[in-house]
């Protein structure tokens, strides 16, 4: 096992980025603090992992790649990232996409929230203070919108932005979750694991970002994502969320 040498991770998630994976491992390096990154591909054809792995030396042990086989999906990514932080000792661990869509510089503000302001998990949201969505077509911003909104009803958890991908947990919450057991596999992964939090107590702060969407490469959304979203959420609703044994 690798040693740490860091306390914040940040996972990202790839499947055809080389477009931008170099640039934004660049733009989170670049910030203080002592950032590490792990990379977890999907068996990227356009290469990704190979640039991330001529990367790793550039970058004194921050760097990290995860190759997994075949396309196995955004939640499964996330899970296989956050039992690799856990093995490792991180102490927050920070959801981000690859695409610029999340700003680098605002982990700064998650980070803050979890380390001095009280936060188990802090949300970057892109409704908690209005809509900061830029470049949108304003069907996706109605469609991303409510469905934050319906997720909000049904669960009765008081966030606004449930579907955000912008997210830093700490080590606590991602210890006490039993994430063998989250279900969803898409975007509704996302509100799984923020319902989940809530619902075994930890305290969840909403961060005003401003998102703005992709310039380069291709987004992964898809109807099949949002039905798994919508189903989902209303069978999650009637389970009973327990802590890891």
């Amino acid at each position: 096992m690798e040693p740490n040498t860091g306390s914040r991770l940040v996972i990202i998630p790839t499947y055809n980025e080389r477009e931008n994976i170099a640039k934004i491992i660049a733009a989170v390096m670049a910030l203080e603090g002592d950032y590490h990154t792990l990379v977890v591909d999907d068996n990227s054809p356009d290469g990704t992992a190979s640039i991330v792995d001529s990367l790793c030396s550039e970058y004194g042990g921050r760097l990290h790649l995860l190759c997994r086989e075949g396309k196995q999906g955004l939640g499964t990514a996330y899970i296989a990232g956050f039992k690799w932080a856990l093995e490792r000792g991180y102490q927050f661990v920070f959801e981000m996409d690859a695409d610029f869509s999340h700003n680098p510089q605002d982990l700064d503000k998650l980070y803050d929230a979890c380390a001095n302001k009280g936060a188990d998990l802090s949300i970057g949201s892109r409704y908690c203070n209005g809509v900061s969505v830029i470049n949108w077509p304003i069907g996706r911003v109605v469609m991303s919108y409510f469905a934050s909104y319906y997720v909000r009803k049904v669960l009765r958890m008081p966030v606004y932005d449930c579907t955000a991908g912008f997210v830093c947990y700490t080590q606590k919450v991602l210890q006490t979750l039993d994430l063998d057991k989250i279900k969803m596999r898409g975007y509704g992964f996302q509100v799984e694991m923020k319902y989940s939090s809530y619902k075994l107590g930890f305290n969840i702060k909403e961060v005003p970002i401003i998102f703005i969407d992709r310039k380069e490469g291709s987004s992964k959304m898809s109807s099949g994502i949002f039905g798994e979203a919508f189903w989902g959420v209303l069978r999650m609703r009637f389970r009973k969320i327990k802590p890891k044994q």
